[in-house]
């Protein structure tokens, strides 16, 4: 019997899905909400690996005709990314319990 491996989800990866869950948002957008926890250099790094896992979704955004640069990659949680977030979310909890909190 293979036993499949369980998804992992770092404190970055779990703060981009906090900042993703009300709103729509592109990378630099991500940074500027986070106050200082996310740096420029990194945020498409981490938004590439959280695509890969299946945790965000992303799509360009549209542009008015004319309009001149590149068109941004807009990001969104997926269900599942949400889930993964929310049960390490629990099991870090359950594990913080002191002995005589978990009765």
């Amino acid at each position: 019997m293979s036993e499949s491996r369980l998804p992992s989800i770092s404190s970055t990866e779990s703060l981009v899905l906090d900042l993703l869950e009300t709103a729509e948002r592109y990378g630099l957008e991500l940074v500027d909400a986070s106050q200082g926890r996310l740096k420029r250099g990194s945020i498409y790094v981490t938004l590439g690996r959280m695509e890969a896992k299946g945790f965000v979704q992303s799509r360009q955004e549209e542009r008015a005709p004319g309009a001149i640069g590149l068109p941004r990659r807009l990001y969104r949680p997926t269900p599942y990314g949400l889930t993964v977030r929310d049960a390490y979310r629990l099991l870090r909890d359950a594990l913080a319990l002191k002995p005589a909190e978990a009765q």
